[in-house]
């Protein structure tokens, strides 16, 4: 039995990943930000044969909360084992470069908030010399692009916070799984349109148990992801600034 905290907990990735260890009987805590959906998702769970399941009702932009809340899922689970950092928002890149304030509450929320947990947890862990923190990252954070800059700018420095706390924590026994997904099918998506690109957030999820299970370091969510982003990388500043991505 594992004790799994997941930070973000109502979104649809999340909810797939706890829909798998509560199969497993693995005790979980759970962290978002509406209490009534939080509730559903911890009945739900309990159902599938979690050994444990609590909750509790916050919002992840409050830093000042941070270090309780990765204190209290510990005290909570008698200790974590798997932390799995997955909340964020998409937002509407049209929207976001015409109103700056909102463009900085959505790298705050994407980046900071998300760094902030990360931080906390790696030094809860440090400490024990044990355990491992994943976190969903985006393949949006490879490359810059028009389309969408504001949130793969968050995504990209997420990326290199995971990386450095890996590199840090390496030698602790704690490991730092990147999980970078491609277009999935959630509500966060629901106004884009879809392709054949796109993937269903339980194929995501098994992807990321098992990334998590094995103590990979970066993981490319659908696979395939990792040869676009690898070619998207590739072309020349000087031809990619002219295409319209």
């Amino acid at each position: 039995m594992k004790r799994i905290v997941v930070f973000g907990a109502t979104s649809a990735i999340a909810q797939a990943c706890a829909r798998i260890w509560a199969g497993r009987g693995d005790a979980l805590f759970l962290v978002g930000r509406n209490a009534e959906r939080l509730e559903a998702v911890a009945g739900d769970l309990k159902v599938r044969g979690a050994s444990q399941v609590e909750w509790l009702a916050h919002d992840l932009a409050d830093l000042e909360a941070h270090e309780s809340l990765v204190a209290r899922a510990d005290a909570t689970l008698g200790g974590i084992d798997v932390a799995l950092v997955a909340h964020g928002v998409l937002g509407d890149q049209m929207l976001l470069r015409e109103d700056v304030p909102l463009a900085v509450e959505s790298i705050h929320v994407n980046f900071v908030s998300a760094a902030s947990l990360l931080a906390h947890l790696a030094n809860l862990l440090e400490r024990r010399k044990a355990g491992t923190i994943a976190v969903i990252s985006s393949v949006a954070g490879d490359r810059g692009r028009q389309s969408n800059y504001v949130y793969g700018a968050a995504k990209a420095g997420l990326t290199a916070f995971a990386s450095g706390l890996r590199n840090r924590l390496q030698k602790s026994g704690v490991s730092v799984v990147t999980i970078k997904p491609g277009f999935v099918d959630t509500p966060m998506t629901a106004h884009v349109k879809k392709g054949p690109l796109f993937a269903r957030p339980d194929t995501v999820a098994r992807a990321i148990v098992r990334a998590i299970d094995r103590r990979k370091d970066v993981v490319y969510v659908p696979g395939f992801w990792r040869l676009i982003m690898w070619v998207v990388r590739s072309i020349p500043e000087r031809i990619f600034k002219r295409l319209s991505l």
